[in-house]
């Protein structure tokens, strides 16, 4: 089963062309395809090809010999209103993360020091039960290179209301806005939006694409950006960055 999807509609940082993608809906090798998820880090340009998205099937939240089983199409905003529910510590940065279960867990999201790796018991691939040791999870960063389509979570009881507090209020105070969230990891000991700032991008526009004048690690589509636009602002803060300080930005942003 295939679908057309407006990349330009569909994704985060609202931008891409039109696209026939692959739906997925039972468990398979699915060799050649990459899942995109909800599109919440990725750019895409017009010569992207071999795009899948789970479908349904992939989509919900049961009890599987005392963990959570997730379905790695679930959005973020479901799993984190059943923990608060059910009063379950660990998922309290997804009231504040957008993105699919699977995204979410390829990339180890995270706030602050919290990860979700701290929770995650493994997950289901075409080979089966992978365990979370397995991995090789830091941060922001796994070592999975296989489809996901289930996540299996840890049970731990007591939600803790301050912290969802806490990450609301960083969600807050971040640039509002058509973006990926953070474009690039922080380096160890810096950060990258200190880097951008300081090479002099900070507020920087390129087309309809900005370096965000409140946090430079931000890249905001202002209307009408392409990828070329945000494409081109990504590398040069990557070139400027190592010229001034040795140091190469890693994305988040997964580019197509």
């Amino acid at each position: 089963m295939k679908r057309w999807i407006d990349f330009s509609l569909y994704s985060s940082v609202k931008i891409g062309p039109l696209l026939e993608v692959e739906v997925i809906e039972e468990i398979g090798r699915c060799e050649g395809l990459q899942v995109i998820g909800h599109a919440y880090n990725l750019l895409l340009s017009s010569q992207a090809s071999s795009l899948a998205v789970l479908g349904d099937s992939f989509e919900g939240i049961t009890l599987e010999d005392g963990f959570l089983k997730v379905g790695a199409a679930t959005p973020s905003g479901r799993v984190f209103s059943y923990a608060k529910r059910e009063n379950l510590r660990g998922f309290e940065m997804l009231g504040a993360l957008p993105g699919s279960v699977g995204g979410l867990v390829k990339m180890n999201a995270g706030m602050k020091s919290y990860e979700i790796k701290e929770i995650l018991e493994g997950i289901i691939t075409a080979r089966g039960f992978v365990p979370a040791s397995e991995l090789g999870l830091g941060y922001r960063s796994s070592g999975i290179d296989e489809i996901i389509f289930y996540a299996l979570f840890k049970r731990i009881e007591g939600f803790r209301g301050e912290l969802l507090e806490e990450f609301r209020l960083m969600r807050s105070r971040q640039p509002k806005g058509a973006s990926f969230g953070s474009v690039f990891k922080n380096p160890v000991g810096d950060y990258a939006g200190r880097l951008i700032e300081a090479v002099g991008l900070k507020g920087v526009k390129r087309g309809g694409a900005i370096f965000s004048p409140l946090h430079a690690n931000f890249l905001i589509n202002e209307g009408g950006a392409s990828f070329e636009d945000a494409h081109w602002l990504i590398k040069e803060a990557q070139k400027r960055v190592h010229e001034a300080f040795g140091i190469k930005l890693e994305p988040e942003v997964v580019i197509l």
